[in-house]
């Protein structure tokens, strides 16, 4: 099994309004991507890339996908 259902398939719901569980995935995505783009302009690395803004939205799509991928072993299930 990829994903624990319990996990990918809770809708989080505010004030009523039912939100996809996309959205608080991505929000837990922002803090690791921020400490990772601050890194990597600690190290220099945006110096060879041609477009930052392009290169930043990649990098967020990617981290947020490691971030689903690792959901199993993040809630302790079975990967």
């Amino acid at each position: 099994m990829l994903f624990a259902p319990q996990i990918v398939f809770h809708a989080p719901e505010a004030f009523g309004f039912y939100l996809p569980p996309l959205l608080m995935w991505g929000l837990a995505a922002l803090l690791p991507f921020f400490v990772l783009r601050w890194l990597l302009g600690l190290a220099g690395f945006y110096r060879l890339v041609w477009h930052r803004p392009l290169f930043d939205t990649a990098f967020y799509v990617i981290v947020l996908g490691v971030l689903l991928l690792a959901l199993p072993i993040l809630a302790g299930g079975q990967g």
